[in-house]
């Protein structure tokens, strides 16, 4: 194995000496470079008038990357003019350490930016607000697409570095004289988590499901924490979490009950005498809802939906902005329906009948039946 030693790696002292002031000073310059591009492009983003979200995740994000790149760059292109100070083996290192620290330099720079514009993108469109349907789309959008973009460049990133290697390229070449082989293999096994990828990227475009929507999945009522390319996180109303495969979404059927809008109408089911007077519930109710902060103002009704031996089922319905803001309103009307119910109309509350009939001869009454 050959020593690397000063001597091996530069043709004299002297000229090592040199080739690290050279390539310091390069990178001394990078720095300076980086630092002017940094001004340059703060005072570009103010005089184009940028959005203060993008503007602002932009230059933090890119930072770093760019301060590793621009030096790199600088470094890499005074190569060159080291070249007759230093040896072969020299210059290979230099140039491939190089060459793999700008092809990481650019990797990072350009996921630095897709996370930039995912922030500002959440900035711009929040989710927290009612009627946000427009706003759930595009953060489900860009978030799915930017984890796509970001795995797509972190991968033929590595890629390229690893072609920097004769014996990587040699190994790729191997494989490839059993690719037919290899890639039934691999298709059996990756079948599962390809399938995820594709999902993912298909509920990115079609958008059965969003960032915050309200659904029921698996019996459990909550909203759509988080969607990444192979899993959903579900969190439900107890701050449980439900973790699903993607595939889920797309293969079972799930309701989901802010696809178009997040207004509901909620329904309270009561269970009454047939004595009770609907139209004065159907007033209570009105008045009822108008004093609540929790109804839109929409929708409001009762109505007599099923009878039975015993008692007549009352439903009334009521309307809200939201999935939290209807249960209130639903939990505010049963509450206030039944304490009306028990106050004005106590005899109208599910009761058991028992007739009785006095027999002709005197003797004492028996039970004739029940109602």
């Amino acid at each position: 194995m050959q020593d690397l030693t000063a001597d091996s790696l530069f043709s004299t002292g002297r000229a090592g000496l040199e080739v690290l002031l050279i390539l310091g000073g390069a990178a001394v310059l990078g720095g300076l470079l980086y630092a002017g591009l940094h001004r340059l492009l703060r005072a570009f983003t103010r005089e184009t008038d940028w959005t203060l979200p993008l503007r602002g995740a932009l230059l933090r994000r890119i930072r770093w990357p760019m301060r590793i790149l621009v030096p790199a760059l600088c470094v890499y292109a005074a190569l060159p003019t080291v070249q007759a100070s230093v040896s072969g083996l020299a210059q290979l290192i230099l140039e491939n350490g190089l060459r793999i620290l700008v092809i990481v330099g650019v990797a990072w720079l350009l996921v630095a930016i897709l996370y930039a514009v995912e922030e500002a993108v959440s900035k711009r469109y929040k989710t927290g607000v009612p009627e946000n349907v427009e706003a759930r789309k595009v953060v489900t959008q860009t978030r799915i697409l930017r984890r796509v973009a970001a795995t797509a460049i972190i991968i033929i990133a590595a890629g390229i570095v690893l072609m920097q290697y004769e014996s990587f390229r040699e190994l790729g070449a191997g494989l490839l004289a059993s690719a037919g082989i290899v890639g039934i293999v691999v298709g059996v096994a990756a079948q599962r988590t390809l399938g995820n990828l594709v999902a993912g990227i298909q509920i990115a475009l079609s958008q059965p499901i969003r960032v915050d929507d309200v659904v029921i999945v698996e019996g459990e009522f909550g909203w759509v924490e988080e969607i990444t390319l192979t899993y959903v996180v579900v969190r439900v109303w107890d701050r449980r979490r439900i973790v699903l495969p993607i595939t889920h979404f797309i293969e079972k059927p799930f309701q989901n009950w802010t696809r178009t809008s997040s207004d509901l109408i909620g329904t309270v089911f009561l269970y009454l005498d047939y004595s009770v007077p609907v139209q004065d519930l159907r007033e209570e109710l009105q008045r009822i809802v108008e004093a609540s902060e929790h109804w839109d103002e929409d929708v409001v009704g009762l109505q007599v939906t099923d009878t039975s031996e015993r008692t007549v089922t009352l439903r009334a319905i009521a309307s809200a902005k939201d999935a939290p803001t209807l249960w209130n309103l639903r939990c505010e009307i049963r509450e206030k329906l039944v304490a009306y119910v028990r106050e004005h109309y106590p005899d109208a509350l599910p009761a058991l009948r028992t007739r009785l009939e006095a027999p002709e001869d005197g003797s004492a009454p028996v039970v004739g039946g029940s109602e």
